[in-house]
């Protein structure tokens, strides 16, 4: 009876150590969905290969460790893998490996929206996101179970009327992807950047908001997400939920 009892409590820590992700392309268009892990942080991986296709209205559902550690799901948009399986494979989001990203290497190229977790951590705390300091590709909103945590999103279509030096034009010149003034090192410097957040700017104190070229642009258009490195001090940008309450999470693109 002792051994029966172990066994059920054993089940029973297991089942209760993962979370439930779900993923909902709501876009009228294919989605191919990446997944990265920083391996130097956590080893808690999902259940889920790095990356996936996934239909207009498809919904796709895995676990997720407890622990899990620095993690991010993002969107990569007009993906063909038939010849090229590096980050060039997409117009928008690619990364390393192609389909699959790499376990090591596989971030996704900027821009991309991205959704980012750390399950678990201080303070017996949920920390999530969507930030956009990398740009910005399709809107994401990410959603919990618990009711009582808030909504982490970026749900306007920033690419629409995204500054002519930010933009991001496929072969076709339509704009797919909506730069991050760091990323299109608008002020020549990415090394000591007010918008980079580097060298004399490197602390909050330093790099204020009022110094990022188009900070009003992306934090108007997108109030909940991560705008650029020290955007906590908006209140809107990283989301926290009690762990202890075990809240699932549903990432939807194009909400």
């Amino acid at each position: 009876m002792i051994g029966l009892v172990s066994v059920v409590s054993l089940a029973v820590a297991s089942a209760v150590s993962a979370r439930k992700f779900t993923v909902t392309n709501n876009c009228p268009y294919t989605v191919w969905p990446g997944m990265y892990t920083n391996l130097q942080v956590g080893t808690a991986v999902p259940s889920q290969p790095n990356g996936w296709e996934q239909a207009a209205g498809a919904t796709v559902s895995f676990t997720v460790p407890d622990k899990w550690t620095s993690g991010r799901i993002w969107g990569r948009t007009g993906c063909d893998f038939s010849s090229n399986q590096g980050p060039t494979s997409c117009a928008t989001g690619g990364c390393n490996g192609g389909l699959v990203c790499d376990a090591s290497t596989g971030t996704g190229v900027p821009p991309a929206t991205v959704a980012e977790w750390t399950l678990n951590g201080d303070q017996d705390l949920d920390y999530y996101d969507v930030s956009v300091v990398d740009g910005f590709n399709i809107p994401i909103k990410v959603t919990l179970s618990d009711g009582a945590c808030s909504t982490a999103s970026c749900p306007a279509n920033l690419n629409t009327n995204c500054p002519a030096k930010l933009q991001v034009k496929d072969s076709k010149g339509t704009v797919v992807g909506c730069n991050s003034a760091c990323n299109a090192n608008v002020d020549g410097s990415q090394a000591n950047s007010p918008n980079c957040c580097t060298g004399s700017h490197n602390t909050a104190a330093t790099c204020a908001p009022s110094g990022v070229s188009d900070y009003d642009f992306f934090k108007n258009g997108c109030p909940d997400s991560y705008v650029y490195a020290y955007d906590e001090s908006s209140g809107t940008a990283l989301w926290t939920c009690p762990a202890s309450n075990s809240p699932d999470y549903t990432v939807t693109f194009c909400p």
